[in-house]
């Protein structure tokens, strides 16, 4: 077979990737550049649009450069990114009006509140599967049009691009001929219908945002237009697969099936399982999602986000110098008493899915006399998979899905005694995939099918990982899960009596 490669780009919020991939999708070489963070007094987050672009063609050169490749053998572009973030620039110049206002950032808070009492929010959630909140990019973008100067009048003349930074890319990379999306980063605005898949025209109007400023919404693994990299290529070739980043993990982990779910362990934690054809609407504390569009089919997906999981490592290493690398945690957790009781309840800033509680402080229960810096550590690692069981759980139920095997990616996953411990108290298995960057393989396996390089049973049959299954007896499983529930209901009921 002759031999072609695809690139992947990850934009995520620390840095960009490129990625090289070969004819057969496995991960030859990556590069990657840092941008700057812009946070002000506040506590407002802000990435400059036009350093992530050149950052992009900076990882792209040097990935050509450091492989050596023949630059003519390049079959195709994939983009997986940061999801939530929302930026608007001028259609016809390319220049931003206003920095990218990153996911992280809830300056949108007061437009969302405003909403709140004109009585919206429940349209909100059954046109979206999202709840109001300025996490997402709607209340971003309107935030853009209403405090920026000359915005709006140029928006309704239909002079500005209000998008998610694939669309950005998309959009410089191609010259500015495409302004394009993808129906996973489109249903993560607040502002598209998952059902009717379409941008929503009462959605648009409650955020004061013109339609002609939205972007097409084109399949995941569709055409997006052609890009050179400015040069670095010989000639243009198609951007052809664009996803959402926890989107392109889910993809690239090969759940392509109703019931299959992964976990990305970073920062916090995205849990997001495959429904099928037809969405779920929940009230469990749990969103719905389109997973993507392929080969002209949407999958949705449900999904629970959790604010603090490898933070934690970091957190007993920084903060109470229990650890002086992450990887001591494991030793430390094989160390410790197994009947210690003390947990740990990591809400340092407030509780994700599916309590969504900001007003719950962090906590360490249940601590005795012999409790020491092994049973501190492992009570930290025990937290992450029980926030995560509490998710799976909920998701499992929603779903109507009995049985699942959670697919895991992200550095924790390195973690041995953790990975057994999920299993344990999940009483299912968990499979840690020998590769990485999930994000960017998802959007370049999506590439690589959507322009014909690459068939399904070769990338996601035959890859190896590891496999943990559960050897906790089911009355030990139950004991530790009620001890996390009981720890969790004295916070709950705690800070509920203070307010």
């Amino acid at each position: 077979m002759k031999q072609t490669y695809c690139i992947g780009i990850d934009q995520s919020t620390q840095g960009t990737k490129a990625m090289l991939f070969d004819g057969r999708g496995d991960l030859l070489l990556r590069t990657d550049k840092c941008h700057a963070q812009l946070i002000d007094e506040k506590g407002w987050v802000e990435h400059d649009p036009e350093e992530i672009y050149q950052n992009t063609l900076k990882t792209v050169k040097d990935l050509l450069e450091q492989s050596r490749i023949d630059r003519g053998k390049i079959a195709c572009v994939g983009i997986s990114s940061q999801r939530e973030t929302a930026l608007a620039w001028n259609r016809h110049t390319g220049k931003p009006v206003y920095n990218a206002i990153v996911w992280q950032c809830a300056r949108g808070e007061g437009i969302c509140k405003r909403l709140e009492k004109s009585g919206v929010s429940e349209a909100v959630r059954k046109r979206t599967g999202l709840l109001l909140s300025p996490y997402f990019s709607a209340a971003k973008l309107a935030w853009i049009l209403e405090q920026v100067p000359g915005v709006r009048p140029e928006a309704e003349r239909g002079n500005i691009c209000c998008g998610t930074v694939d669309s950005w890319l998309v959009y410089c990379l191609t010259k500015g001929k495409e302004f394009r999306t993808d129906y996973s980063n489109a249903s993560r605005t607040q502002l598209f219908n998952i059902t009717a898949l379409a941008w929503d025209e009462e959605l648009l109007a409650y955020f004061g945002i013109p339609k002609a400023c939205m972007a097409q919404v084109t399949d995941s693994d569709g055409f997006f237009g052609e890009t050179d990299f400015e040069g670095l290529l010989p000639h243009a070739v198609p951007i052809h697969g664009v996803l959402g980043d926890s989107h392109g993990a889910l993809f690239g982990q090969g759940c392509l099936r109703r019931g299959m779910m992964k976990t990305t362990y970073g920062t916090g934690s995205s849990i997001m399982m495959n429904i099928g054809e037809k969405p779920v609407f929940s009230d469990l504390g749990v969103v719905t999602s389109l997973a993507w569009k392929t080969e002209g089919e949407v999958r949705y997906v449900l999904e629970g986000n959790i604010n603090y999981t490898g933070a934690v490592i970091t957190w007993m290493k920084d903060r109470l110098g229990l650890l002086t690398a992450p990887g001591e945690s494991e030793t430390l957790a094989r160390e410790a008493n197994p009947a210690d009781k003390t947990y740990l309840v990591p809400a340092f800033t407030g509780l994700g899915a599916p309590y969504f509680r900001s007003d719950v402080s962090a906590a360490f229960c249940g601590m005795s006399r012999t409790t020491g810096k092994a049973e501190l550590v492992k009570a930290g690692l025990e937290s992450i998979a029980y926030q995560i069981a509490d998710v799976v759980s909920l998701m499992k139920k929603a779903g109507e899905v009995p049985r699942i095997e959670l697919r895991v990616d992200g550095g924790p996953t390195n973690n041995k005694w953790l990975m057994q411990f999920q299993s344990d108290i999940l009483g299912s298995t968990v499979y840690v995939p020998d590769a990485e960057e999930l994000s960017g393989i998802g959007a370049a396996y999506a590439a690589g099918l959507g322009c014909g390089i690459y068939k399904k049973e070769m990338l996601f049959e035959g890859k190896h990982g590891t496999f943990y299954t559960p050897v906790m007896s089911g009355a030990e499983r139950e004991r530790k899960y009620r001890g996390w529930q009981d720890a969790l209901s004295m916070l709950l009921k705690s800070n509920t009596e203070d307010g």
